[in-house]
């Protein structure tokens, strides 16, 4: 389905993007909204929400963003960080003594807030059934990890004496009414209306047949991946974060000073700042954004770095080529064309 303002060519394009992505069994369903500037906003879908009852996807409906959490996360310690209530040169120790010595083996003297939310800790990510390898040198090369952003919830509450899911609430989704963003709890159900959420992984991680983790608990994600949200709080969110209107200048500075992810086997052309990252498309255009991939949902949210153009887009399910489709699809609505004539 597409709505009734997809008109001119790019627009379709766009919507042949969607329909491969689910043809073929890539999953269930995906959606994808595109906002220009002040043009009426674009929302295109396939497939469907429900695969018992074949209900389509619609606008409006909640679901899983995963490691898109990061960025509110990095928001957060940021309007912290202006606040003077802690700094980015802080150390794991400061706030979290003995820690990451206790369960990690790491030297939080060595780590800084910084290097958490760029993913130069060292600190390895944490995969579940495995043990962890040994943390390496903290400053050294970018190794994306989950336990960083886990550190970063923990900061935040020690740092405000509130939990992260209010910090979020307080400081970015109730200023900006993102009305369908929120950080569940243990036990919360996902808010209506949703899509159901499919996985082919056990809890685990380990293949197993198509199941329905609609009601799974994954409040273990925290920082790290556990928000929900919308395709249009998140074209809030994110035009609001790269058009300046979340932070001070000097804290925004800081976000969007990356470091380079080359060589590290994560998303390819990337480099990352504090919470988001930037990568180049084939065309030579840059996007800033994230992405998120959690069990039952993959997630994605892109734009120019002013936040005039940006594109949100989550599938179902978590089986498809997460990189492929959603560099597809965003090759295709930020091509060059399309930047200079965009359709009605």
């Amino acid at each position: 389905m597409a709505s009734a303002s997809a008109t001119g060519r790019g627009r379709t394009d766009i919507q042949r993007v969607l329909d491969r992505a689910v043809a073929d069994g890539g999953g269930p369903g995906i959606v994808a909204e595109l906002r220009d500037g002040h043009a009426v906003p674009w929302f295109g879908a396939a497939g469907v929400a429900d695969m018992t009852t074949g209900r389509e996807r619609r606008p409006g409906e909640h679901f899983r963003i995963g490691s898109l959490t990061k960025a509110f996360a990095g928001t957060v310690v940021l309007s912290l960080v202006a606040e003077g209530r802690l700094s980015l040169a802080d150390t794991v120790a400061m706030w979290l003594p003995g820690v990451v010595e206790e369960h990690l083996g790491a030297d939080g003297t060595k780590i800084t807030i910084r290097r958490l939310l760029n993913h130069t800790s060292g600190l390895p990510d944490a995969i579940l059934g495995q043990e962890p390898p040994s943390p390496e040198e903290p400053g050294g090369r970018f190794i994306y990890s989950k336990i960083n952003y886990t550190l970063v919830g923990m900061i935040i509450e020690a740092a405000t004496g509130s939990t992260l899911a209010e910090e979020i609430d307080r400081r970015i989704a109730r200023p900006l009414h993102l009305t369908g963003t929120y950080l569940p709890g243990p036990g919360d159900t996902m808010r209506d209306p949703h899509a159901r959420h499919y996985s082919k992984s056990d809890e685990a991680g380990l293949p197993t047949d198509v199941h329905d983790v609609t009601g799974a608990d994954l409040s273990w994600a925290g920082a790290a991946g556990g928000m929900v949200s919308t395709t249009s709080d998140l074209h809030r969110f994110l035009s609001a974060l790269l058009g300046g209107r979340l932070l001070p200048p000097g804290p925004q500075k800081e976000m969007f000073t990356t470091v380079s992810t080359e060589g590290s086997g994560w998303v390819p052309n990337t480099r990352y700042g504090l919470g988001v990252y930037s990568q180049r498309l084939s065309s030579g255009v840059t996007l800033w954004g994230g992405g998120g991939y959690i069990q039952g949902s993959m997630s994605y949210a892109m734009g120019d770095r002013q936040g005039t153009r940006v594109l949100v887009s989550n599938l179902n399910s978590d089986w498809n080529d997460f990189q492929e489709t959603f560099t597809d699809l965003f090759e295709t609505s930020f091509r060059p064309a399309a930047l200079r004539n965009p359709a009605p």
